[in-house]
């Protein structure tokens, strides 16, 4: 039923974003400045989910007041409060907003995909079931590929404009892979002196704008065929490659209960405080490619 669907998204976004940050906090010790370190970190990246998380919150204090439980103003309140040092969610959208696939579109697209040729079009694959960068994607080499142990390895330092990764300090970024990602690495051809996993016709990398034509397309191709296209349910763009990436968050902390942090590790994001980040060296990568395994089906099948 829809009540429980919301229900279930309501209580997804208050678990995997503020939970882990107010822990055991009791509701009338909240103030501003947690309401803050809840809201900061995801407010310009993440600005559709960080409002409805603001106004949830706002929800729950609310009520905590009403009934006793604390006494004096609302902390999560935007109106006189928020509002005086967040930007406004529709003035970041408006400037930092990549159009994202709307996630009850993702089947079609996915096997509009599927019925396109070349090159382009298997790394857009690539990168939309990794949720990668598009220059991870580009300039991925067969020597960052582990099959056996299912492993693709970028290491720090890689830049999109080096086709060789560099190993100066930091850690790598380590992508399960799951059979469905392996399979396709594996029907992919090789070329002699071309390390390059998917290399343009000429041997060299792919541009940024080959995959974000090979989208163009198929939004084309879905309007000429009567439809609405895939476009992006806030502001009504079409959807473009780095918004895959908002997608899968979005699937991530409104429909799943994955812990926060995978997503972000999954979207090679520094995770927790400087401290936090020097002792915590795990990157889980099976409990990561159990949920990439489940990121394939919903965008595949809608399931």
């Amino acid at each position: 039923m829809k009540e429980d669907k919301y229900r279930s998204q309501w209580q997804a976004t208050v678990r995997n974003y503020a939970l882990p940050v107010l822990g055991d906090t009791l509701v009338h010790n909240i103030g501003l400045d947690d309401v803050l370190r809840v809201l900061t970190p995801i407010w310009h990246e993440k600005t559709e989910t960080a409002s409805k998380l603001q106004g949830r919150m706002d929800k729950v204090i609310a009520f905590a007041i009403v009934k006793g439980y604390r006494e004096g103003g609302n902390p999560a309140q935007w109106k006189s409060n928020l509002s005086l040092v967040l930007p406004s969610p529709s003035k970041v959208s408006a400037s930092e907003h990549y159009p994202a696939l709307q996630l009850d579109d993702g089947p079609r697209w996915w096997s509009d995909l599927q019925c396109r040729d070349g090159m382009g079009a298997r790394a857009l694959e690539f990168q939309a079931m990794t949720v990668s960068r598009s220059g991870a994607v580009r300039f991925a080499t067969w020597d960052e590929i582990d099959m056996k142990a299912r492993l693709w390895t970028i290491q720090p330092g890689r830049k999109a404009s080096k086709i060789k990764p560099r190993s100066q300090g930091g850690r790598p970024h380590r992508v399960p892979l799951t059979p469905e990602m392996v399979a396709r690495l594996e029907a992919l051809p090789r070329f002699e002196g071309c390390n390059l996993v998917f290399p343009s016709p000429t041997g060299k990398d792919l541009s940024d704008a080959t995959l974000g034509k090979v989208m163009e397309t198929i939004h084309s191709a879905d309007i000429r065929r009567g439809g609405l296209g895939y476009l992006d349910r806030d502001t009504g763009k079409p959807a473009v490659p780095h918004g895959l990436r908002a997608s899968f968050s979005t699937w991530v902390s409104d429909h799943t209960d994955f812990e926060r942090d995978m997503a972000e590790i999954a979207l090679a994001h520094l995770v927790g405080t400087k401290v936090a980040q020097a002792y915590d060296r795990a990157d889980r990568i099976e409990k990561r490619r159990g949920m990439m395994a489940r990121w394939i089906e919903k965008l595949t099948t809608g399931k």
